[in-house]
């Protein structure tokens, strides 16, 4: 069972034509918005300026595949201070009554051009010893945002422990006997004392969405092509229980995509996994970028029977990737965990 790819991919790439996303346009949130009858996309941007700042623009489509920028402006940038002030990432969106709510990767400091390594320009700042540790580490957290047009956002504040690198995070699109639910991958919660050597998936439930404290562990890497793992898109409710896509980074520091089934009543419960990966990276697109080897999706949309994945390629484009969800399902059933 694999993913195919769309041919006209990448179907979005960096706009020359503004400085915010000249260089960076990759992994993208997306929805399909059923009074528009259109796919939206909230995608990660960044320029070429050496503090290397991440923005959020957004896009429509009517297929999936042919896309149009609803601004030449970002419509979510960092903020002015606190720990979101360096750049926002990777988000994830889903809709609860009339509101969309958006988990995003953010830290207090711009990250600079992490691919030129020692030959950045600019570097975070050193902070003193007495400063919180986030700050000094210039660590990532987690952040929740709340809309409903993608013009006005309400920044709810910090879901994750700030005390941890916590990024991945991911909140289900309901309440689950009565509580919040969210993954997470947390990167200090592994090695000596946990039963996972490499980071994981872990798993909260609470009864406010900023009330997150105590986690369980979801999955960790169990194949020969997962060392670290972390997880990729909101679930989807179906028959046979949660629909989620993981990614686990292997040996070779290659990302692989693989995909869960969780429990419709406790998810933390993993029903179903994958045992092989379903996309891994091979075009130029993937391979040859800011991070090589890389597929990472943040959305995915379902279409009659299509599951529509749309990912990050290399840390600098948008592809996207499609099966037939029941053929998907079935092949996940073949798999008990």
């Amino acid at each position: 069972m694999k993913l195919q790819r769309c041919k006209q991919n990448p179907i979005l790439a960096p706009n020359p034509k503004n400085p915010w996303e000249n260089l960076v346009v990759t992994n993208p949130a997306a929805w399909y918005d059923q009074t528009e009858h259109k796919f939206k996309m909230l995608y990660r941007a960044a320029g070429d300026d050496p503090e290397h700042r991440v923005y959020f623009g957004l896009a429509e489509s009517a297929d999936g595949v042919k896309w149009t920028r609803l601004s030449d402006k970002p419509v979510f940038s960092p903020g002015q201070d606190g720990l979101d002030a360096g750049c926002v990432e990777d988000p994830r969106v889903v809709k609860m009554g009339d509101d969309y709510f958006i988990t995003y990767a953010s830290r207090p400091f711009p990250p600079g051009q992490y691919w030129l390594k020692e030959a950045r320009k600019f570097k975070p700042p050193v902070c003193p010893e007495f400063y919180p540790k986030i700050m000094r580490e210039n660590a990532t957290a987690t952040f929740l945002a709340i809309t409903r047009d993608f013009k006005t956002f309400y920044r709810a504040g910090c879901l994750t422990n700030p005390l941890y690198d916590d990024r991945d995070v991911i909140l289900f699109p309901k309440k689950i006997g009565g509580q919040f639910v969210i993954m997470h991958r947390p990167m200090q919660l592994c090695g000596q004392g946990y039963p996972n050597e490499h980071p994981a998936i872990w798993i909260s439930k609470a009864d406010d969405l900023l009330g997150f404290r105590d986690s369980v562990l979801l999955a960790q890497a169990k194949f020969p092509w997962e060392l670290k793992i972390g997880g990729n898109t909101p679930p989807i409710k179906t028959a046979a229980g949660w629909l989620t896509l993981y990614h686990a980074v292997g040996e070779d520091g290659y990302y692989r995509l693989g995909a869960m089934l969780l429990d419709l009543e406790d998810p933390a419960i993993v029903c179903y996994r994958t045992r092989d990966w379903i996309l891994q990276p091979e075009k130029a697109y993937e391979t040859e970028g800011f991070y090589n080897g890389v597929v990472f999706p943040c959305g995915k949309v379902v279409r009659d029977d299509t599951l529509y994945v749309f990912y990050g390629g290399a840390d600098k484009y948008v592809g996207l990737a499609i099966c037939s969800l029941t053929e998907l399902l079935d092949y996940l059933k073949t798999c008990p965990d």
